[in-house]
């Protein structure tokens, strides 16, 4: 993986779509995590498509259930940053 966007705020979704179509575009390969308040981000359909098209999509457990309650959520949960599928990955140039 080339790059992570750590999505922190629900203010992000400006910011966020167009990286992540800039990625897809150029074939970058990305991926996403979701904590605090910057889950609210997925509960938007297309923000969600768009992401969902990431390498990787993950969001912090405890987050989602703090601000999204007991809605499904469109990628998948950690409990815990470091056993984020990514932790295991290493960079190459």
């Amino acid at each position: 993986m080339k790059l992570l966007i750590v999505v922190s705020t629900d203010q992000g979704g400006p910011l966020l779509a167009p990286l992540a179509s800039a990625c897809l575009r150029n074939n970058i390969q990305c991926g996403c995590f979701f904590t605090n308040d910057g889950v609210k981000l997925l509960g938007d359909p297309t923000l969600a498509t768009l992401v969902g098209q990431a390498d990787q999509q993950v969001a912090c457990e405890h987050s989602w259930f703090r601000f999204m309650g007991q809605q499904a959520c469109p990628v998948e949960l950690a409990a815990k940053p470091i056993t984020a599928p990514w932790s295991a990955l290493r960079t190459t140039s």
